[in-house]
Order: C-alpha cells, then structure tokens, then sequence
C-alpha cells in the first residue's frame, strides 16, 4: 500500500477547480483515444496464469485499512488476483488520476465521484460498463434503481455506485428540546420551515437555520421540486429567474431572522464538516450529507437529528456518494469488474467495509450492517435514508463537466446576496451567467 499523504479524507470531497488539473485531465482523456481498438478488446490473459491489480482510492487511513481487508477476502478466494493498492487524502487525488491516466499507468480500478465522472466517461477513459450488468456479472438487482442509473452518462453505465446517500436536513434536538420546541419534519414545505427557524430565533436566540442559498444539494433539490433540474442535456437545467427567485426566498429569510447574519452564514459555507453550524452553536440546522451524521457528531455534546429537506422528498434520489469505475485500457477489465461486483454484493466484504463511504449500495447488505451498526448517528443516517428509499424520484443525469465549477460560483453568488453587495436580481444573473460559463454553455 502507498499514500502520499496523512490527511484524513471524507466521503465527499470538495475539489478546487484549478487549470493546472484541467490541463491534466485533457491530457488524461486524450490517451484512451490513441489507444483506440487495442483499449477496447484487452484481455485478462498474463503469460504466468497471475494477474496483479492497480486499485487507487481516496480516504483516511481508517478507510484504507478497511479496503485493505476487503481486497485481501477476495485474494484469498480468488488465488490467482493480487492488488496494487495505492490511496491518498482528497487533497490532490483528481490531479493524481489525471497525472497517472495522461501517463499511462491509469489504475484498472479507481474511485470517483459525480464531479468528475461525465469528463472522464465523455472521452471513453472509464469502460461501459452495460455489457457486464446486462449479462449478470455486475449484479444491481438489489440497488435501489434511482442509484446505480446515477452512474449512466450518455447512455453508457461509468461507474458502479460504491456508497449511497441523499441529503439531509440536520438539527440540533438538544437545542429544541430544551427550548420545548417542535422538530422539523420531513415533508414541510419551504416556507413552512422558514417559519419553523423563525420561531426558533426568537424563541432561543440561536437563529433557526442555516442559509442554504449557497448550498448547490439544497438548490438542487428546490428545483425538482419546481419541475426542472440543476442540468437538462448539456445545458443548465434552470434560468437566470429561478436562480433570483431561490436567492429572494432566503433574503426573506434573512430579513425575518429566520438565519444568521452574513459573516456567520460564510462561516458555514466553509466546506469542513466540523465547522458547520449546527455543530458550532451558531444555527439550528445544517444542510449537509446524510451520511455526514457521525461527522458531525463527533464535533459537539448536543444530540442531533436528521430528516429530508423541506418540499417533496420525491425531489431527493439515491445518489452515488462516490464510484468504482474500471479503466477501458485495462489489461484485466473482466478481472476489474469482478473485484468492483465482489466489493458491492458479497456479504462479507460489506461487513468490511461498513457505512464508511455510506450505506452500502446492496439493500440486503446494507441491512446487514444495518444490523450491526452501534454508533447512534449512523443508526439516524440509516433509518432516514430507510424511511427516504420508497419515496425517491428517479435519478438526475449525471453533472456535466464543469460540475466543480458550478457548485463553487454558487457560493460567490449567494454570498453577494448574502451581504447586501447585489439584489438577488443581480445575484442570479452573475451566477447564471458563470454556471453557463463553467460547463462550455457561454
């Protein structure tokens, strides 16, 4: 095993977009192009009857030790497969891939997420995986649909899901019942729960919720429920006008102290979980990931809840907190699905590797684990993503490239609002104008 870094790593990373990484993700996906026919028809022969493994993933050291273990179950049932296991925090880990695949040493399996996944397979780096679904041997009948769909780009399955989660609505009950407060519900609409979080303000002094305006899940979500979506095709999937009326909605919010002031709210844009407000005391809620609930609850003494985000919770899908996608160059492609099929379907690698990269994708395994979980706040994430499954709406398509881009200006654009430098108007324009910008659109 190799690292190139200490730094404890998360199920959902952010990425910085930065050129340097641009220019070495386009080198990256010119190579399976050269490599044309030959790519496609590799085989799993070696001249000695072995086959060894490149697999890289991002993570902590705790995750590590668990992909270690689930990795060597499959070597001691398949004698004839060894690994090359290499791993690193999310710091870095894209531009290492792209690094690894411009120079031809692309591991033949990798973990990915939704921010980079459509580049990748737009340009044939990642294999199709469809072949192998539809033949059985990748098996995704026990996958709640909407999450292994949220694989597919341009028609073709990148990626098999390795973790599922949704998002979620955290608040602090400890708070609430002190104050001998309601909790928030799944189902309550939008102005239902801005009239919840004002209340809370004024009755606890600690403002009810936090501003999600910057918060691309929470935008996302909203614009399901209005009948659009963050993307339509290869276009945005949304107008400068629904982008105003998203940012005008919680400038009302604001006004009626339903939120914190601006300088708190950037406070909790800030990407590290540990410093979300809910944690911090500075707010009632937080929106984050489901699956982010022991995070968060490591980092205060309160006791915290979960729930959907306000609206129909048929906006929320099962999505993919992250990938394992095989490379189409490999030499040992069938060999790299099967190692991808094991580590999501057997039962005794999901009792590996647990809930760290989310609940497991396999239902059966996942109340398997279920089962055997005895930290309080992942028992919460399990039972809300349990009591979400039946009420999923199918899956978006897959973010476009540029993705990173997208979720980053939106965090500029409601910050301008935020502090009363722009009219939500105005706000909606400039982001408008830079989400097209950052996927190719203008």
């Amino acid at each position: 095993m190799s690292r190139t870094t200490t730094q404890r790593g998360s199920a959902l990373p952010a990425h910085a977009p930065r050129t340097s990484r641009r220019r070495l993700i386009a080198a990256a996906l010119v190579l399976p192009l050269l490599l044309g026919g030959a790519a496609a028809c590799g085989g799993d022969d070696s001249d000695d009857g072995k086959i060894e493994l490149n697999v890289f993933w991002w993570g902590a050291e705790a995750r590590a030790g668990l992909t270690e273990k689930a990795l060597a179950l499959y070597e001691s049932k398949h004698p004839g497969v060894t690994f090359k296991k290499t791993w690193q925090a999310n710091q870095g880990y894209f531009d290492k891939l792209a690094t690894l695949t411009a120079g031809g040493n692309a591991p033949d399996l990798f973990q990915i997420d939704d921010n980079y996944i459509a580049e990748y397979a737009s340009r044939n780096v990642t294999l199709d995986l469809t072949p192998y679904k539809e033949d059985g041997r990748l098996d995704v009948s026990k996958f709640p649909e909407s999450l292994w769909k949220y694989g597919v780009v341009d028609g073709k399955l990148a990626g098999v899901a390795f973790g599922e989660n949704t998002q979620g609505l955290v608040y602090n009950k400890t708070l609430l019942e002190k104050f001998k407060l309601p909790e928030p519900k799944t189902g309550q609409t939008w102005a239902e729960h801005i009239a919840w979080a004002e209340n809370v303000t004024k009755v606890t002094k600690t403002p009810g919720t936090q501003d999600p305006s910057g918060s691309y899940q929470a935008f996302w979500v909203w614009l399901r429920q209005q009948g659009k979506d963050l993307y339509n095709g290869k276009e945005l999937g949304f107008t400068a006008q629904d982008v105003t009326a998203w940012f005008e909605l919680w400038k009302g919010a604001r006004d009626r102290g339903a939120t914190p002031t601006a300088d708190v709210i950037h406070e909790g844009n800030a990407t590290d979980i540990s410093k979300q407000l809910v944690v911090t005391g500075k707010a009632g809620t937080s929106w984050v990931w489901a699956n982010q609930m022991p995070e968060l609850k490591k980092n205060t003494k309160d006791e915290l809840g979960v729930v959907a985000f306000p609206g129909d919770p048929s906006a929320q899908w099962a999505r993919a907190s992250m990938y394992l996608s095989v490379f189409r160059g490999s030499k040992h492609k069938d060999t790299a699905v099967d190692v991808a099929n094991f580590l999501a379907n057997d039962p005794e690698a999901g009792k590996i590797l647990g809930t760290d990269r989310g609940l497991p994708s396999n239902l059966d395994i996942r109340k398997q684990v279920a089962d055997t979980v005895t930290d309080p706040a992942m028992k919460q994430s399990i039972a809300v993503e349990a009591e979400l499954v039946p009420k999923f709406g199918p899956a978006p398509a897959v973010p476009l490239p540029g993705h990173s881009k997208v979720k980053t200006e939106l965090v500029k654009a409601a910050e301008e609002a935020q502090y009363g430098r722009q009219t939500p108007a105005e706000a909606g324009a400039a982001y408008f104008a830079a989400a097209k910008s950052a996927i190719g659109q203008g």
